[in-house]
């Protein structure tokens, strides 16, 4: 069917997305953020505009796993990018107001699809999906040679920062120092990183298993495809503004562990009340609070190997624990179309997602004290 095939193509592109979370934070760290983005932004821009004319199923899922190959060392990349910039107290919010694009491209990209879709159609003679697909791409290429214009690796390399700036970035983060392992594979076999690892892979089947859906559960209750697009707007809308709330929370107190177990219930909540009722008012309300929490709990997840780890070792893990995160994002969205041909609706697999939500939660509050970094060792003469 076509649900089961919409879901295939998602677990093709996090198939290719998540073979290449871990080296791509390594090369991040060897080569540069400017470099490395550069070549991520402009690569998945052309091979996402490509797709608008692919030739058959094979050509379209080559492409898929291409896509999903080119993105992925993107989104771990710029949080341990970050992590070179800000001091820990401030890593959250930052990282919150970057996550927060994907909330504000459901509230653009939502509508603008339904239009492209419906008023594209037969424009220079491409249907109105290829369009979709040449509009999506293109400014991801144009944006990538403005980061190999104007982004520096670090704040040293900035051209915009005076040396007192520098200075005072640099002593910021001297004075949070601590002993953190550096090398990588034993970083990897840490069991603190196994653990989040573990939570993170019901985390992504959450993840994008509620995004890639929710335009074709609000399509369900009734709506037209452009009606569609704008009412998907109203949960990225109350998402982006939680996140960044959220973030600022979490810098605050200086709280990691609830500030991600909390989210992960209230999406477990959220999907509850979406699956169980039959109005769809309440539904939409529930899908709502799923989307703030699952959306609010990305920057806790992976912001949390820099808090005990460095260098090579720090990104390396958060790529594998973004990398565990896409495995569930390659199971999760397939689950939900199977589940949905079975039962007819999508009550079962929001319960089994929120069921693994909870379970996650439960895992990160158990492994609350093991997350603190240990002081950095006095060195004496």
């Amino acid at each position: 069917s076509s649900d089961v095939c919409s879901s295939d193509l998602a677990g093709i592109f996090f198939a290719g997305y998540l073979t290449f979370q871990v080296p791509g934070n390594v090369i991040l760290e060897r080569i540069g953020a400017r470099r490395w983005f550069f070549i991520i932004m402009a690569t998945w821009g052309a091979l996402s505009s490509s797709t608008a004319f692919v030739q058959g199923p094979l050509s379209f899922y080559v492409l898929r796993f291409l896509l999903g190959v080119a993105e992925a060392g993107f989104f771990p990349g710029v949080l341990y990018f970050l992590s070179l910039w800000f001091p820990k107290e401030y890593r959250v919010r930052f990282a919150a107001s970057f996550t927060s694009a994907i909330a504000f491209s459901g509230i653009v990209g939502g509508p603008l699809s339904g239009l492209i879709l419906v008023n594209a159609d037969g424009l220079a003679g491409l249907h109105g999906w290829q369009w979709l697909f040449l509009f999506e791409g293109a400014p991801a290429v144009l944006l990538a040679f403005a980061v190999l214009r104007f982004l520096p690796d670090d704040p040293g390399q900035s051209s915009w920062l005076s040396a007192a700036e520098n200075t005072a970035i640099a002593s910021r983060l001297k004075a949070e120092d601590f002993e953190g392992e550096r090398n990588l594979l034993r970083a990897l076999r840490d069991p603190r990183v196994l653990a989040l690892a573990l939570a993170g892979f019901a985390h992504g089947a959450a993840l994008y298993g509620t995004t890639l859906w929710l335009p074709q559960i609000v399509q369900a209750m009734g709506f037209s495809t452009v009606a569609t697009g704008y009412v998907v707007t109203g949960p990225y809308l109350a998402s982006a503004v939680v996140m960044i709330a959220w973030g600022r929370s979490s810098d605050r107190r200086d709280e990691r562990i609830w500030h991600l177990a909390l989210p992960w219930l209230l999406c477990a909540v959220g999907l509850a009340v979406a699956g169980l009722t039959e109005n769809y008012g309440v539904e939409l309300a529930g899908l709502t609070l799923a989307m703030a929490g699952i959306l609010s709990a990305i920057c806790p997840l992976l912001t949390m190997p820099s808090s005990f780890l460095r260098g090579t070792a720090a990104a390396g893990a958060t790529g594998f624990v973004n990398t565990i995160v896409s495995l569930g994002a390659v199971v999760g969205p397939p689950m939900i179309g199977m589940l949905k041909e079975q039962t007819g609706g999508y009550s079962a697999s929001m319960a089994m997602i929120a069921a693994g939500l909870v379970l996650s939660a439960l895992i990160v509050l158990r492994l609350g004290p093991a997350m603190a970094p240990r002081p950095a060792a006095i060195k004496t003469t």
